[in-house]
């Protein structure tokens, strides 16, 4: 099952960076496989493997780990250098802070603060310039990513905050961060219980050098642990979907999950999200998946998720993306409104 899908705004904030420095984005955006035109699409999509090749593309083009994104190049290897200083601290504060130093010995480079306050951590990104604001959520990402692999568990957040207004993907916010999150705060970070900071590292050398190859996209990547309620069901809907089209009841994925059937519709709530909300992701996640990275005629997709109309894949499609599922496949422009690609 694919991972999940990840909107066009964050294709287009990766790319200002490069932009800004007049680099002709488009021959990056094909060598990507995304279709230049869905950048148009407010409600477009990508997959996660095109988005890694994007990424990965734009850190060839600028030389920079920031990607032109921030106020100064971060040379290639400063974020392994980085780490490596960090690995030899007894705990997961002191690792933290050495690399909040060690940051903030290049001139220019991101001004990043860790505060204890009694029960609570809270790590952050200081910045006055409104256009960095993507930078500094990535870096407060790949910051909380690493600190859970530093110390083997997810680390919980108990909330995010950013600096600029709600941005029209507000609503991605709470997946991506797994925590309750608000906008126009004084400066962008999140907060996390502070008796991690006493936990002590759990990586050798070795495992860091196998983490650094992949980094930082999959530091960026919204792993699953498994541990809320959404993520139980959400692989269990993709697990039905890879073997059939028809995915269980709630009541089915309740049983499976021990609870009843009321118990799981209250902390799907609680989790802001709701059973439907899932199956559509999930089905919308596969459908773009195997749009872009596969060669699956169309009809034969819509039936494989369940679709018994070629019709009505359609209109989903266009209801979850914007545009036609042609639009994906093939790099074109979106077909007007009432035809289908």
């Amino acid at each position: 099952m694919a991972r999940r899908t990840i909107t066009v705004h964050h294709v287009r904030a990766v790319l200002r960076g490069a932009e800004r420095h007049g680099l002709d984005t488009v021959p990056l955006l094909r060598e990507a496989q995304i279709p230049p035109l869905l950048l148009g699409d407010d409600r477009a999509r990508v997959t996660a493997p095109q988005f890694a090749r994007l990424f990965r593309g734009l850190y060839r083009a600028t030389q920079d780990e920031f990607l032109g994104l921030g106020s100064a190049v971060s040379r290639p290897g400063t974020f392994a250098m980085m780490c490596h200083a960090s690995l030899g601290c007894p705990d997961l504060g002191a690792a933290v802070r050495r690399g909040v130093t060690f940051y903030g010995l290049f001139p220019g480079g991101p001004d990043l603060i860790l505060e204890r306050r009694g029960t609570e951590a809270v790590f952050g990104v200081r910045s006055d310039h409104e256009e960095d604001y993507f930078l500094a959520e990535c870096l407060v990402i790949i910051w909380h990513r690493l600190c859970s692999w530093l110390v083997g568990r997810r680390i919980p957040l108990r909330w995010a905050e950013f600096r600029h207004p709600p941005p029209p993907h507000q609503d991605e916010y709470e997946v991506l961060f797994g925590c309750p999150v608000r906008f126009g705060a004084e400066r962008t970070g999140a907060g996390f219980p502070a008796h991690w900071l006493d936990a002590p590292l759990v990586r050798d050398e070795a495992a860091l050098d196998e983490m650094l190859r992949r980094a930082p996209f999959e530091l960026l990547s919204r792993r699953e642990y498994g541990t809320t309620v959404a993520e139980q069901v959400g692989r269990a809907l993709a697990r039905s979907l890879r073997s059939s089209p028809h995915l269980p009841s709630l009541g089915e994925i309740a049983a499976r999950l021990a609870v009843s059937p009321a118990t799981l519709r209250r902390r799907l709530a609680e989790e802001a999200t709701s059973y439907q909300r899932l199956k559509d992701t999930v089905r919308r996640d596969a459908a773009i998946a195997g749009l872009a990275e596969g060669g699956e005629p169309i009809a034969e997709l819509a039936a494989r998720l369940g679709f018994s109309e070629d019709t009505a894949f359609h209109r989903a499609f266009r209801r979850w993306t914007g545009t036609t599922p042609g639009a994906y496949r093939g790099g074109t422009a979106p077909a007007s409104r009432g035809q289908r690609s």
